[in-house]
């Protein structure tokens, strides 16, 4: 054990320091996991705007960004992403894994929040505290929790713990073909490692 500098956050500070005091200042990457994934509005420029707007804004900006999820993102999500046609080509990286429960999000590769709140309104976006979840997270700078959380992201991501998974058979897009992973009864999937993938219907 070891002493771990980290600010703990519940309720709307979430949305406050997660989102407008740290991603939407990012200038190199953004690493999101999450286990559901639905339309949430936050602040732009004097007005609430869908969370795509912001991570457009990034995407120009150079930023890269990446959505670990497990379920299909809501449906006011997928229209508000094709609507973006920057993101679509690639400026918003997204792959599914069913096993995927962490929710973490990493800035620059420099600080971490990790904690329950998924990438909804009612947990990381702008609600009210009369109608938003109850959540805790924190956020830190430590280099050991940020190594530990980029390692799981990138193994996870990468497809390499596609090799042992159990519930491929149920996997709605496995990200690393069935050829890959030995011999197996599992149909292959036609998916290219490192690149944005379109949400499925």
């Amino acid at each position: 054990m070891r002493t771990l500098q980290a600010e703990l956050l519940q309720g709307r500070a979430l949305y406050r320091e997660v989102v407008l005091g740290k991603l939407a200042h990012a200038r190199e990457s953004v690493w999101i996991a999450t286990a559901n994934v639905k339309a949430m509005f936050v602040e732009q420029g004097g007005r609430f705007a869908p969370v795509l707007e912001l991570f457009d804004t990034l995407a120009a900006r150079g930023v890269a960004l990446r959505l670990l999820h497990a379920e299909l993102p809501s449906r006011p999500f997928r229209e508000s992403f094709d609507a973006h046609a920057r993101l679509v080509r690639g400026g918003l990286e997204l792959k599914v894994c069913p096993r995927v429960h962490f929710k973490a999000v990493v800035v620059d590769g420099a600080w971490a929040y990790l904690g329950s709140a998924n990438l909804t309104g009612a947990g990381l976006g702008a609600k009210g505290e009369d109608t938003r979840n109850f959540e805790l997270g924190f956020g830190t700078e430590d280099f050991d929790v940020i190594d530990r959380v980029t390692a799981l992201y990138e193994a996870v991501w990468s497809g390499a713990e596609c090799r042992g998974c159990r519930l491929r058979q149920v996997c709605p897009d496995p990200i690393l073909p069935a050829k890959d992973v030995g011999p197996t009864k599992q149909r292959a999937q036609a998916v290219r490692l490192g690149h944005s993938r379109r949400l499925r219907r």
